[in-house]
C-alpha cells in the first residue's frame, strides 16, 4: 500500500515528528510511505527520502500575507496545490493520513475537492489544535470563546494566528464546516482525550474519533549523562528547564520570566531552550538561552541536566515535551489546561492553575 502524509513540516515540529514516525512505521511493514511538506526547506537527513515539497517559501510568504489581507488563511497556495495534487494523482495512495493542514502552504478546497473524488481512498486526520473546527484560531481557552460549538463570527481574536487585520471567521466556518464533512471513509485522531471532547462538540462529530496517545523514542529520551551543567557554567545549581518550539504568549514565555524573577539567581538557573535570537535579547539577564536544537540525543541530555521542568503553556494538546522531560527523569511542573494533564506520570511532578506562578515557585523550592 501507497501511504501519504501532509503536515506543514517534515520530521521536524511536534506533529512533522510524528508524521515522519508514522512513515517509518508504515515503512517496517512493507508499504511505501511519503509526507507531503510546505514549511520549512529542512528536513533531518533520515526523513529526506519521504519528503515531497509542497510548493515554496515564496508561496507561504504570499499565502501568509493575504491571510493577513482577508483572513482567508488555507483559501490560497492554489497552483503549489494543483502541482502537488498532480503528483498526488500519480502517487496514487490507498491511505491519506493528514496532519496540521494550515500553515500557509496549501489550499483546502483543493484538496478536499481531490479527496472527496476518490471515495475508495481511507483518510486519517490527526489533530494537533483546534483549527479544523473554528472560524479562525487555533486554541480557543484564552478567549473563553464558545462560538465553535455553533457558528463562529465576530471573533475575539483575529489578531491571533492566523493573524488578520479583518474578520472572515463567519465565511471561514461555513467553508470549512462544507469541505471538512462528507468525506467517505474518514477517521478523526486525537492525541489528548480533551481534544476528542471537543470534536465530538462541533461539525466535525459525525466522524468516527480515535485517542492515540503521542508515542516518543525511549532510546533517545532515557537519562544521559552530559557536560550541559559544567559546560555552562551550572555546576551546583538548581536548573528549571523550558522547552518549546516556538516561545510565545500562548507557551508562558512571559511567565518564564515572571518566575526568574522569583527564584533565587544564587540557587537557580532558569535554562530556555527554542528562544530566537530576538527574543534572547529581550530576556532579563539570568535567564540562559539556547536556540532551537534539531538534535534529539543534545535535547535529552539537557532534559536529563535539569532538576525540574516548567511547562507553563495555557493552551495545549498533548504536549510530548513533558513526555520527554519525565522520560529522561526530570519530573514536570505544568499548567492544568487541555491535554496537558494526560501526559504526567511521574508522582513527583505537579499540576497547578494556569498562571499561578507563586504556586510553581513555592513546589520549585521545596523539591
Amino acid at each position: 500500500m501507497r501511504v501519504l502524509l501532509i503536515d506543514k513540516h517534515c520530521g521536524t515540529g511536534g506533529p512533522g515528528k510524528v508524521a515522519a514516525g508514522i512513515a517509518g512505521k508504515f515503512e517496517r511493514e512493507g508499504h511505501e510511505a511519503r509526507i507531503a511538506y510546505g514549511r520549512s526547506g529542512f528536513v533531518p537527513e533520515k526523513f529526506r527520502k519521504y519528503a515531497v515539497r509542497i510548493g515554496t517559501m515564496k508561496d507561504v510568504y504570499l499565502h501568509a500575507v493575504m491571510t493577513r489581507l482577508t483572513d482567508r488563511t488555507g483559501f490560497y497556495s492554489r497552483k503549489a496545490t494543483e502541482d502537488f495534487l498532480r503528483w498526488a494523482d500519480e502517487y496514487d495512495p490507498g491511505l491519506l493520513w493528514l496532519h496540521n493542514i494550515h500553515g500557509y502552504y496549501v489550499n483546502i478546497e483543493l484538496l478536499f475537492d481531490w479527496i472527496k473524488s476518490r471515495p475508495n481512498m481511507k483518510v486519517n486526520w490527526t489533530l494537533h489544535d483546534c483549527w479544523a473546527f473554528t472560524g479562525h484560531c487555533a486554541y480557543f481557552t484564552m478567549a473563553g470563546c464558545g462560538k465553535w460549538r455553533t457558528h463562529c463570527e465576530h471573533c475575539p481574536q483575529k489578531n491571533t494566528y492566523p493573524a488578520s487585520f479583518v474578520d472572515g471567521s463567519y465565511r471561514n466556518y461555513e467553508d470549512k464546516r462544507r469541505l471538512f464533512t462528507g468525506v467517505h471513509d474518514m477517521t478523526i485522531i486525537t492525541p489528548s482525550q480533551w481534544l476528542a471532547g471537543l470534536v465530538g462538540q462541533s461539525f466535525l462529530g459525525g466522524y468516527p474519533v480515535e485517542v492515540q496517545k503521542v508515542e516518543i523514542s525511549r532510546e533517545i529520551f532515557r537519562p544521559r549523562p552530559s557536560g550541559f551543567r559544567e559546560k555552562s557554567g551550572l555546576a551546583g545549581k538548581i536548573i528549571v528547564l523550558g522547552v518549546a518550539n516556538v516561545w510565545d504568549k500562548r507557551k508562558g514565555l512571559d511567565d518564564f520570566v515572571k518566575l526568574s524573577g522569583m527564584l533565587d539567581r544564587e540557587r537557580f538557573a532558569v535554562v530556555l531552550v527554542g528562544v530566537s535570537r530576538k527574543q534572547a535579547k529581550s530576556l532579563p539577564e539570568g535567564i540562559i538561552t539556547i536556540q532551537r536544537t534539531e538534535s534529539q540525543k543534545e535535547l535529552a541530555e539537557i532534559y536529563t541536566a535539569a532538576d525540574v521542568f516548567f511547562m507553563p503553556s495555557c493552551e495545549e494538546n498533548y504536549p510530548a515535551v513533558c513526555l520527554e522531560a519525565e522520560a529522561c527523569g526530570t519530573p514536570v511542573i505544568a499548567y492544568n489546561a487541555g491535554g496537558t494533564p494526560e501526559t504526567l506520570h511521574d508522582p513527583r511532578s505537579k499540576l497547578v492553575e494556569i498562571g499561578d506562578i507563586e504556586a510553581v515557585r513555592k513546589i520549585i523550592t521545596e523539591m
